[in-house]
C-alpha cells in the first residue's frame, strides 16, 4: 500500500511539473502568434509560473529521496541547484526585451 501511495505521489508531482512547463510554452506560443501583448501579458504570465516550477522541482527531489529513488534524485539535483542559483541572483524573472531575442 505504501508503494502505491509513493508511486502516485511521484506521478502527480511529475504531472504538475509538466503542466507548469506546458503553461510557459503556451505563453511563448501566444507571443509568437501575436495573441498577447508582449510588454505586459507574456512577461507577467511567464514570471508567475517561474516560482511554482522551482517549488515543484524541489518537491520532486524530496519525494524521490523519500521514496528511495536515489538515482533519479541525483539526476535532478543539478537542475535544482541551478534553479536555486537563479532565484537567489534574481535572474529567474523574464524581461520583456529578452522575449524578443527568442
Amino acid at each position: 500500500m505504501a508503494n502505491l501511495v509513493v508511486g502516485l505521489t511521484t506521478f502527480f508531482v511529475l504531472i504538475a511539473l509538466l503542466a507548469i512547463i506546458g503553461y510557459q510554452l503556451m505563453c511563448l506560443a501566444d507571443l509568437e502568434f501575436d495573441y498577447t501583448d508582449p510588454y505586459y501579458d507574456s512577461a507577467s504570465r511567464i514570471n508567475k509560473a517561474a516560482v511554482p516550477e522551482f517549488v515543484v522541482q524541489a518537491v520532486f527531489c524530496v519525494v524521490c529521496l523519500w521514496t528511495g529513488q536515489v538515482f533519479l534524485c541525483f539526476m535532478s539535483l543539478p537542475y535544482l541547484r541551478y534553479n536555486i542559483k537563479l532565484y537567489r541572483t534574481k535572474k529567474h524573472l523574464v524581461d520583456v526585451n529578452d522575449l524578443y531575442d527568442l
